[in-house]
């Protein structure tokens, strides 16, 4: 690891993906407790879906034989509700039919209501039916035997819905990552606390737990550690024989006070430190013992930011997901910057709609964390590259990102 060099976003997440110990434990879960876990095997559908011929429409079920002209008037034989089963279609009738419900044998067409005339007894046809017209096959959205998830797809809301489409009421995932969070540094406090001078609210902690939640992974807090390497050491070790992963913020510069690295160090390795973007450059990837450590900077953003861009896809393709990728869209800046950056840059941004470019929030400093808050999503400067308005940049938003 060469300490002097910066190291570019895409070969540091280059060299994170290629050392991700894969999870092996799996777990039955619950259709309710499924969202946002990942799937340990292929999913295959039991049945046909839907698994009979239906009516798409409220209406009438016919034979289309029999309605070749419009004004052609039919008896009405029956009546299927949706839940109830007809029996065969007579010929020259028509069935009352119902959305949902089964297609009586000898019928081929369903016609809409509102493209009739009927009383109880019988119904005047206003447009002539073509066959198949408002039917719902058996197994038009899925057949028997289908492949509906492949292993590591990661489960959202509408996917439940489709497991339970399918009678299926459980289903193997990868047992959720626990993750241990730490914090350094001896100015921080817990909120609810008073401060004294000098002192700040640990928030760092509160934004990772907030983003591991939402990614279906358990989580450790181990709270504030003392700027002590002793105490830094003892806090790494405890973590690493707890958990699947370390993340910790602050201490991994090289100040007097930052102990981080020298404890990772000493208890395991770092083969990365230091990344050429901008927030985030003291940044280290590494291990403690055997288990998988990133240390983040102890600036808010950067902490935000880091976590998105390289410790999000390490975590999901460690939880089993194949599709790690944020969403990203070729935008125009609706500013300029003059000055070219020796590092990667992430400008928190809004989408203005009516003028349809990105506008930065006026304050971008790895600090202030309502930029965050603030923005729609994340807008990439490459390095060394001025920005004039207009010129298309890459756009991150929170909907690809959260």
């Amino acid at each position: 690891m060469n300490t002097n060099t910066l190291t570019r976003l895409e070969d540091a997440l280059e060299h994170i993906l290629q050392h991700v110990p894969m999870l092996a434990d799996t777990e039955e879960v619950a259709l309710n407790h499924l969202s946002g876990r990942v799937i340990s095997e292929t999913v295959k559908a039991g049945i046909n879906v839907p698994g009979y011929d239906n009516s798409a429409m409220d209406g009438f079920a016919v034979n289309t034989d029999y309605v070749k002209a419009v004004g052609t008037v039919l008896a009405i034989s029956q009546i299927i509700p949706a839940g109830k089963t007809g029996v065969k279609l007579e010929a020259g009738t028509a069935a009352r039919i119902f959305t949902g419900a089964p297609i009586p044998e000898g019928a081929n067409a369903v016609i809409l209501q509102e493209d009739t005339e009927y009383d109880t007894g019988q119904v005047k046809i206003l447009q002539v039916p073509k066959v198949g017209q408002n039917i719902r096959l058996c197994g038009h959205d899925i057949k028997q035997g289908d492949s509906i998830f492949q292993q590591g797809h990661k489960l959202l809301p509408q996917d439940i819905g489709l497991l339970a489409s399918l009678g299926i009421p459980k289903i193997k995932v990868y047992r959720p990552l626990k993750v241990a969070i730490l914090n350094t540094g001896d100015e921080l406090i817990t909120p609810g606390q008073r401060l004294s001078p000098g002192q700040i609210y640990e928030s760092n902690s509160y934004t990772l737990e907030s983003l591991l939640n939402d990614l279906g992974m358990r989580t450790q807090k181990l709270g504030i550690v003392k700027d002590d390497l002793s105490a830094t050491q003892d806090a790494l070790l405890k973590a690493a024989k707890e958990s699947d992963c370390i993340i910790s913020s602050g201490g991994v510069s090289v100040g007097d006070a930052d102990f981080v690295k020298n404890a990772v160090e000493n208890l395991g390795a770092l083969s990365l430190w230091k990344l050429a973007i901008k927030p985030g450059k003291p940044f280290s990837f590494g291990r403690v013992a055997e288990v998988p450590f990133f240390g983040l900077p102890g600036n808010p953003v950067a902490v935000f930011v880091t976590f998105l861009m390289l410790v999000k896809p390490y975590l999901l393709k460690m939880q089993g997901a194949q599709n790690i990728d944020p969403g990203k869209y070729c935008l125009p800046a609706g500013f300029e910057v003059s000055e070219a950056g020796s590092r990667q840059e992430f400008i928190r941004v809004r989408l203005d709609r009516n003028l349809q470019a990105l506008i930065p929030f006026s304050h971008q400093g790895s600090s202030v964390m309502t930029s965050t808050s603030w923005a729609d999503g994340l807008a990439i400067i490459p390095i060394n590259t001025p920005v004039k308005k207009g010129d298309l940049l890459e756009f991150l938003p929170y909907s690809g990102l959260l």
